[in-house]
């Protein structure tokens, strides 16, 4: 890390997220004059071809807006994306940036999601991308790095850190045994040798709200900056990042920007995926359902806010303890957060992608509140939010499009349609693990749905719970 040598860091998934994340701490090491490393910034799909080619027009750069609670807005132009990886459907561009020598470290955003993980994290071969990819595809993040690895084993370009930068659990974890599961059933044998010796996946929390920019902020950028943004992002005033600090090539100097460089993240993701994640989406669900538009709204109204609140009181705390953490600070931190009025952050953002959240966010707290003898009332809501949300989905009667990237509608569809929704629901090993054959675990999640059922007729009257 001492050299003058340009290193690249290359990321996969060109969201708002990583630009108000990510490539904002590396611009500040540039702004402190430590020019070694930028950005070079790639898809896998071709969703985001107009956001890249915009960015490629602005040379890589655009405004960050944030906004305090109190609603103190700054503005800065970053400039640590220093080259746009053009879209093309074998990827050969990508692929090629992946495998240059100069690139040390390959982030990504793929989001629970895109790990295509079961409750026992073992690949969902089912899916048809993941199927598409076992042949020898790259479609998901297993095979465009599959073939990034080979391309760089096959020109010994060197080893490179994979670095995971979402809200997955020990997500560093998760993608090196997802990607050795991938590689052992394509029978890449020798490439699974080098990857177990030439790479590192660090572990990672990240954390800051992003909401989908307002469509004003053009103009505040313009008068602030002087910048005619075409891509600007805006983002919370907070942010967190925390990453277990193993890089096996080499690393920006991020602990000289405020990331937190540990031996371990699992107290801090812990914390953050069942106390801010989790409680994220129970507002979403609650709010969407009683016909609000916005976190901040749906955070303000006492009966959802107390929700979120008594889950992480009653459960969440109790199974995270001991911790290194403030854990009740946390959870008003986090409320205050999302109590802020002038992100105008979505539910229907914070709502998508509840089939991973469900499994991944919810379901260990259910089976830790059994484990210690407790009934988990309050954890129990979410998801039957969930179940009434989808429900509301099946019946075409959510106010937005539903975006999420497991949904089976077919199958969705058909358990809302079968004599017993509920028991179906409840017996999904794939959202409860263990608990899916558990009778007191169906209990308590009908006895709580048809009280939501009651609370949201209540709260919408003009909307007919089924």
């Amino acid at each position: 890390m001492t050299t003058s040598k340009h290193f690249t860091w290359m990321h996969i998934g060109a969201g708002s997220f990583h630009r108000a994340h990510q490539a904002w701490y590396l611009h500040r090491l540039l702004v402190q004059g430590d020019r070694r490393w930028s950005i070079a910034l790639g898809n896998i799909r071709d969703d985001a071809n107009q956001l890249l080619d915009i960015l490629a027009a602005q040379k890589g750069e655009y405004a960050l807006e944030t906004v305090t609670p109190a609603g103190e807005r700054s503005y800065e132009k970053i400039t640590s994306i220093r080259k746009i990886i053009p879209w093309d459907e074998p990827l050969s561009a990508l692929v090629g940036q992946g495998a240059d020598e100069e690139t040390r470290v390959i982030s990504f955003t793929v989001t629970e999601g895109g790990y295509y993980l079961d409750t026992h994290f073992r690949l969902d071969q089912s899916n048809a991308d993941l199927q598409a990819d076992l042949k020898g595809g790259a479609r998901t993040i297993y095979g465009t790095i599959a073939r990034i690895l080979q391309t760089r084993r096959s020109q010994d370009t060197g080893g490179v850190t994979l670095l995971s930068c979402d809200n997955v659990r020990h997500n560093g974890e998760r993608f090196r045994d997802g990607l050795t599961e991938f590689l052992t059933l394509r029978g890449e044998r020798d490439l699974l040798a080098w990857f177990k010796t030439n790479t590192t996946t660090p572990n990672t929390m990240v954390d800051r709200i992003t909401p989908r920019p307002a469509a004003d902020i053009a103009g505040r950028v313009k008068e602030k900056l002087g910048m005619d943004d075409r891509a600007p992002v805006m983002g919370e005033s907070f942010i967190q990042w925390v990453v277990e600090d193993n890089f096996i090539a080499g690393r920006p100097a991020l602990e000289n920007v405020g990331v937190e460089m540990v031996g371990s993240v699992v107290p801090y993701e812990e914390a953050k995926i069942r106390i801010l994640n989790a409680s994220h989406s129970c507002i979403a669900w609650a709010g969407t359902l009683i016909g609000q538009s916005y976190i901040h709204e749906s955070t303000g109204t006492d009966d959802i806010r107390r929700m979120a609140h008594d889950y992480v009181t009653q459960d969440v705390i109790p199974s995270l303890m001991p911790s290194p953490l403030d854990l009740a600070q946390y959870r008003d931190v986090v409320l205050d957060r999302f109590s802020n009025p002038y992100i105008r952050d979505t539910n229907q953002r914070v709502a998508a992608d509840g089939f991973s959240k469900i499994p991944g966010m919810i379901t260990p707290t259910l089976i830790e509140c059994y484990r210690r003898g407790q009934q988990p009332k309050a954890t129990a809501v979410l998801p039957a939010l969930f179940f009434i949300f989808m429900r509301r989905w099946h019946d075409g009667e959510l106010p937005y499009d539903y975006q999420d990237g497991i949904l089976d509608a077919a199958a969705t569809h058909a358990m809302f349609k079968s004599a017993d929704p509920v028991a179906l629901y409840a017996r999904d090993a794939k959202l409860f693990g263990p608990l899916a054959s558990d009778k007191d675990f169906e209990k308590l999640l009908r006895e709580t749905i048809t009280r939501l059922d009651a609370w949201v007729l209540a709260k919408a009257p003009r909307v007919t719970a089924q």
